[in-house]
């Protein structure tokens, strides 16, 4: 079974109706793209087997041996998805998740949990440190998130820099911590580190809603939420405005870039982890074809933004060339030199960092793209849910980019 045009189109004449008539007329119109579908499969040969996970991360903290190498031959010609076992599982979720509102008072779709390497959440409390880790709540008029805040034992009043974490799908801010080791690091760097959390009343798999139209305008939906909960702990403590970052992973990641996007007055660089363009969906069939590598354009006006990328090249939940995406849109046109260096980490994964600097030679943007690695954060602690411990460390580079942009140019520049 393959994503045709024929049923893009019929899926997203049900997101019209959906909008316009309500959740029931949707089912019904969905319930219809089934029924083809259904009648198509029963006239085409048996689907090709689903590809297995050929990189799955580790499941313990100790270095692992590198995997064989595959043939060349099913690197090639080996599908990217399994297309049948995909739309089976998205669709009833789909169906049975037609009930989140928007402000506007419309319905509109969640997003189908597509699970990624590496288990489920954990459960265990985050790591004990010396810092305070602690919860709270914003609300404006677009709802209202929890968060959890961490403060690094050194912190006496000074102005430091604010990090904003944003978690991947069925992740919470504890599990993202873990993962991530983001606040062993704010004790090492003094940064504060804040964590939305995305709940299951917004979306069912927790993840941000990246793909929704409402939720890629300024000062609407979940980005006026995260811009006003990173403000509120801008007034609560002191921080340094010239260096808040914003950094994610998946969902996360493609929030992260929206957010540098939509307020690059508040955040001065952006870390992707594994995630999408701004612009690069407006629902659910455009979602799935921009995860696929089909990556949509944004009707707005481009805006650079200092950005640094990772991506496996082994990731089949988000296709690499999203990675690319992310930069060639976040680099201006014609206006930087490129350094190309390829590195391994011992023991683990090889990479290519590929930096594009300004013409006083500071980074502008960086892609790391990490190779025989797949969807999950690299470099960080088994502990937490998606993550690669073979890979080199995305939250400590991170914050060596980020700390190069205190200064940055004006960005739109």
């Amino acid at each position: 079974m393959k994503l045709q045009p024929r049923m893009f189109a019929q899926m997203r004449a049900a997101t019209r109706t959906l909008m316009g008539k309500g959740p029931i007329a949707a089912t019904t119109a969905l319930q219809e793209v089934l029924k083809s579908v259904a009648t198509a499969a029963a006239n085409t040969p048996a689907a090709a087997p689903a590809m297995r996970d050929i990189n799955p991360p580790p499941t313990h903290a100790g270095p692992a041996a590198p995997p064989a190498p595959e043939p060349l031959e099913a690197k090639t010609s080996a599908p990217m998805f399994d297309h049948t076992k995909m739309f089976d599982n998205f669709v009833p979720d789909m169906l049975a998740n037609l009930d989140r509102m928007n402000e506007a008072g419309r319905s509109a779709f969640t997003m189908p949990n597509f699970q990624m390497p590496g288990g489920a959440a954990q459960t265990a409390p985050a790591d004990a440190l010396p810092g305070k880790f602690s919860d709270g709540t914003f609300s404006n008029e677009a709802g209202a998130r929890h968060y959890k805040l961490y403060v690094p034992s050194g912190y006496t009043g000074e102005a430091v820099p604010l990090v904003v974490m944003l978690h991947g799908c069925t992740q919470d801010p504890d599990d993202f911590a873990r993962g991530t080791q983001m606040n062993v690091l704010a004790e090492e760097m003094q940064c504060l580190v804040l964590y939305p959390a995305q709940s299951q009343q917004a979306n069912s798999s927790r993840c941000w809603n990246w793909f929704s139209a409402s939720d890629q305008t300024r000062d609407r939906g979940e980005p006026s939420i995260i811009a006003g909960m990173t403000r509120e702990i801008m007034e609560q403590y002191q921080i340094d405005p010239a260096q808040v970052y914003v950094a994610g992973l998946s969902a996360g990641g493609a929030m992260a870039t929206i957010m540098g996007t939509l307020y690059p007055e508040l955040y001065a660089a952006v870390g992707v982890h594994s995630g999408l363009p701004y612009g690069s969906a407006h629902d659910l069939p455009s979602a799935l074809a921009a995860m696929k590598g089909n990556i949509g354009r944004s009707n707005e006006k481009s805006r650079t933004i200092p950005i640094i990328v990772f991506h496996g090249d082994k990731d089949t939940t988000v296709h690499p060339a999203n990675g690319d995406a992310l930069i060639a849109r976040g680099v201006p046109h014609g206006a930087n030199d490129i350094v190309v260096e390829p590195g391994r980490v011992p023991e683990g994964h090889a990479y290519t960092r590929t930096m594009h600097q300004r013409a006083d030679g500071s980074p502008h943007a960086e892609q790391w793209l990490i190779h025989g690695a797949g969807h999950a954060w690299s470099g960080g602690n088994a502990r937490g849910s998606y993550t690669d411990g073979k890979g080199p460390d995305a939250s400590r580079e991170m914050m060596r980019f980020f700390r190069t942009q205190s200064d940055r140019p004006d960005p739109a520049i």
